[in-house]
């Protein structure tokens, strides 16, 4: 029979509570980020991860009910075990990522085994403060302290804990804090605690604070296998993760996991992203660049002498601030951000173009791949609606569009979108060897005839027999009837997922 526990032990094990539901949702979010980071679509694996979760926590819940003896020793147990998992599953997950090849089977394990062990620990502390409290107060304390547990983790997880600590460090972290928990219960029933738990305890507190100083050496011995050159500069943004790799002055870049430019044919890419638009307006005195935080396109425009201004609208300034000072990367851009023509607004590109007075001669769109409804609502009706409503009287819109080939349906889907919103639009394709057969997507408010039009001399590649080339499609890449991409619907993820899947099962 338990005896009661005294009021500061009843706070501190409320308190316990507080902590091991911060944990457990952070341990929720690692294990979807991580999914969605190395295995991309993160609406699928969101889901996905978060279901499992939860289901597991539920078994979890039910298998506590035969647990009938010794509950504070099972609660101290539960803790160290969740702290090796919880503590070392970021770690596990980039590991068997890179080196084993069912990767995804790891994925479900350690998920299972987490939100397993989580769906435990309500039902014992419950159990064991139930002489302290009637059942109605009990349950109440206890669900208040996980409810508000769970809200401190999803406020810590973005704004804090990725962006300072990065998932590796993050997962040791509160690997740590549930070691702490378990420490605090076996102090409060040390009477009935064996005395050998700590000798296991200091085990566990010594290899959790190791992998938690070494998680970037870590981190970079995994990532160094996932890169096929030698990683020069990592870093974890609160919106992204960003790598860089360079072998013999030829560098790669990587937004997660994806790759961004490859310096030995990114001219391919950033020549007909910029300069078909460029040629056809022939006033182009105020332009909008949104995302390009690389400066590559930023450094095409500025080719042009009559350019007056420039604005750039990136999210991430880590990204920006990169490829301003970085020695290797700035030279890539020609140190096109020192150019006083420039300016940078690192912000949300929807919210920047809402509030922006000025109109624009040309707006290049020069984002990542829409694999997420974060990016794909900037390929949306209503994003190129009020794109639309900042073109000058001749100003056209050009954005990349993914690939006619690999994602046909995509590619056609972003046409459409464009020309519902009254533009005329031209689509266009080129071959750039690090992403095969590529797609983009000039939109106009009047109509333009490129064929006649020539770019700049001396480009690297385009010219005008390129231009005209890039305007035919073959018959397994032409244009096939697509619904529209909307706010509503987000049909062009749909299209993107199915597409590449084809090609990458």
């Amino acid at each position: 029979m338990q005896t009661s526990i005294h009021k500061s032990k009843e706070v501190a094990l409320l308190f316990g509570t507080f902590i091991i539901a911060i944990c457990g949702l952070v341990y929720e979010l690692l294990e979807s980020t991580i999914s969605s980071y190395l295995l991309g679509d993160s609406i699928y694996h969101f889901s996905l991860i978060i279901g499992i979760f939860m289901s597991s926590m539920g078994v979890g819940a039910w298998i506590s009910r035969f647990i009938d003896k010794n509950l504070e020793q099972a609660f101290v147990i539960l803790q160290m075990s969740i702290a090796i998992v919880g503590g070392f599953s970021a770690f596990v997950l980039f590991y068997a990522f890179a080196y084993i090849q069912n990767y995804e089977a790891f994925l479900y394990l350690v998920t299972v085994l987490l939100g397993g062990m989580l769906g435990v620990e309500i039902p014992l502390i419950i159990r064991i403060l139930k002489e302290s409290f009637s059942l109605k107060s009990n349950i109440s304390n206890v669900f208040t302290a996980d409810y508000i547990g769970a809200l401190v983790a999803s406020l810590l997880f973005p704004l804090l804990l990725v962006p300072k600590l990065g998932l590796m460090q993050t997962s040791f972290l509160f690997g740590g804090l549930n070691l702490a928990v378990g420490v605090m219960a076996w102090y409060i029933f040390r009477d009935k605690m064996p005395k050998w738990y700590i000798v296991l305890v200091i085990f566990i507190a010594l290899i959790l604070s190791i992998g938690f100083f070494k998680a970037t050496k870590l981190t970079n011995f995994i990532e160094n296998k996932l890169y096929q050159n030698s990683i020069i500069y990592t870093k974890q943004t609160p919106y992204q993760k960003i790598v860089v790799t360079a072998h013999n002055n030829r560098v790669q870049f990587y937004i997660n996991g994806a790759i961004q430019f490859d310096s030995i044919d990114e001219y391919r890419y950033h020549e007909s992203l910029v300069h078909p638009i460029m040629s056809m307006i022939k006033q182009h005195h105020h332009i909008l660049i949104i995302g390009g935080g690389d400066g590559m396109a930023l450094r095409e425009v500025l080719k042009y002498q009559d350019v007056e201004s420039v604005t750039l609208v990136d999210l991430d300034s880590e990204i920006t601030n990169l490829f301003k000072t970085h020695p290797l990367l700035s030279k890539l851009n020609n140190y096109a951000y020192d150019n006083p023509k420039v300016k940078v607004y690192n912000q949300d590109a929807w919210k920047f173009v809402e509030k922006a007075q000025e109109l624009y001669d040309v707006i290049i769109v020069d984002l990542p791949d829409p694999n997420n409804i974060s990016l794909s609502r900037l390929y949306t009706q209503s994003f190129y609606r009020l794109l639309y409503s900042h073109l000058s009287r001749f100003g056209a819109i050009v954005t990349q569009a993914t690939s006619p080939l690999f994602s046909r349906e995509a590619f056609w889907c972003i046409e459409k979108s464009m020309h519902q919103v009254g533009l005329y639009t031209t689509p266009y394709h080129i071959y750039i060897p690090s992403f095969g057969e590529w797609g983009f997507v000039i939109a106009s408010k009047l109509k333009m005839y490129p064929s006649n039009i020539a770019p700049l001399k001396d480009l690297r590649f385009i010219d005008s027999d390129v231009m005209k080339q890039m305007m035919f499609f073959d018959k397994d890449i032409s244009k096939v009837d697509v619904d529209s991409n909307q706010l509503s619907s987000h049909k062009l993820i749909h299209y993107y997922d199915s597409g590449w899947e084809k090609w990458y099962e």
